[in-house]
């Protein structure tokens, strides 16, 4: 049976709906836009300069993730591409794995 795009849909978003369910409650910490729109205000988008809306090619990343206990706090957030964004974002998830696999007993 081929997969056509009015049948994959619906596949591809019990998909997620499960994985979201599966997800360990603490598996993504809650974020504060409060704090990421003082980071912005100190710190203009590299691609437009302005301090609000779409800033293309750039994501508002925490230095330290989050999920390793860094703060959700603008002096832990930098301007990074969005290519490097999925990569360190990558290595960042397999880090805080790797640490709560050491934490259970």
């Amino acid at each position: 049976m081929p997969w056509t795009a009015d049948k994959l849909s619906p596949f591809l978003l019990s998909l997620v709906i499960a994985l979201l369910a599966a997800a360990p409650a603490d598996a993504r910490p809650d974020r504060d836009r409060a704090q990421v729109r003082a980071f912005r205000a100190e710190n203009p988008c590299p691609a437009t300069g302005r301090t609000r809306g779409a800033c293309p090619g750039y994501h508002v990343d925490h230095i330290t993730p989050l999920c390793a206990g860094g703060a959700d706090r603008p002096e832990n957030m930098q301007w990074i591409t969005r290519e490097d964004h999925r990569f360190k974002t990558l290595v960042d998830v397999r880090e805080c794995r790797k640490a709560r696999t050491k934490e259970t007993p």
